[in-house]
């Protein structure tokens, strides 16, 4: 039950921290370029494990990822004010032509959990860089977790009990399927005129703005956002470990629209074990493909 963190920033750390205190796993090391950061955050890490589940956190270089099931790939440089999102491919991709091999060489039987953004774009470059490994994307599992949160708040409800997906890309064409949106078993409409609550289509436009922005909205607060991603590396980790065979929107290669992009998929032991198509509406079946669009004209950048 060992997992690596490759990338030793706050979204690595912080997703390390996370799986310490729920128990995610047994042995946990991170690996960063900057070893006295990795040991550090390890360091700070490993005194939480006493008061939480005892997991044993540790660091060190690309060989102590051996025997890894889970390597979450957390490397890279953070978008900066101004900064174009391709000129922040093309930075990342460099890194990850460095990265990717080294950890598929040292981890053979990891799967590979991309974080590193733009999500989509590296989970295909980390595919064609790491043959043979399972490899996926956190996706809009953290988009879906704040379409639901958002729902919730509107709805007076605990957030566990409004189901529904952000599809397609992680970033400003992502799709929320509207159409197949439920709290409580009910269609969001029903269930908010069951409670006497509005629901508008202008209710609608802000809660998707709020769940396109909210990232925006929390670097704008505090410079960044780990938090949030951070527990959703753990909750995917965890169901890989698990063999739980959970569905998440996680990121992976979508051969009909030729390009990485998140759709309902289960995951298990082995990564991704199947994939599903929700019903959508043709508004939404065309959301979706001008979404696949947009990450096949970054992904062109790359030369895959």
């Amino acid at each position: 039950m060992k997992v690596g963190v490759v990338g030793a920033g706050l979204v690595g750390a912080t997703a390390a921290y996370a799986m310490t205190l729920r128990n995610s796993c047994s042995d946990l090391v991170l690996v960063d370029q900057d070893g006295a950061r990795a040991r550090a955050e390890a360091q700070d890490i490993a005194h939480a494990a006493p008061i939480s589940h005892g997991a044993r956190v540790g660091s060190g270089d690309y060989a102590a990822l051996e025997g890894s099931r889970v390597v979450i790939i957390a490397a890279g440089a953070n978008q900066k004010p101004g900064e174009s999102r391709t000129d922040l491919l093309d930075k990342n991709a460099d890194i990850f032509r460095q990265v990717i091999p080294q950890v598929a060489a040292h981890a053979p039987g990891a799967v590979l959990l991309i974080a590193t953004n733009p999500v989509d774009a590296l989970t295909d470059l980390a595919v064609s860089l790491a043959p043979g490994h399972a490899v996926m994307g956190s996706g809009t599992v953290l988009d879906s977790a704040r379409l639901r949160w958002l729902i919730a708040q509107h709805a007076g409800v605990d957030a566990t009990n409004v189901h529904g997906y952000v599809l397609g890309e992680h970033g400003d064409s992502e799709v929320i399927a509207w159409s197949s949106m439920a709290v409580a078993g009910l269609p969001v409409a029903d269930f908010m005129a069951a409670r006497g609550l509005p629901w508008t289509p202008e209710i609608c436009a802000e809660i998707e703005t709020g769940t396109r922005d909210a990232a925006a909205s929390i670097i704008g607060g505090k410079r960044a956002t780990y938090y949030g991603i951070g527990a959703a590396l753990a909750r995917i980790t965890e169901r890989v470990l698990g063999d739980r065979r959970a569905v998440l929107t996680v990121s992976a290669p979508t051969p009909e629209y030729g390009v990485s992009l998140s759709l309902p998929r289960v995951v298990g032991a082995g990564g991704i074990e199947a994939s599903v198509m929700p019903r959508l509406t043709d508004e939404e079946k065309a959301a979706l493909e001008r979404s696949a669009a947009a990450l096949r004209a970054s992904v062109a950048r790359l030369g895959l």
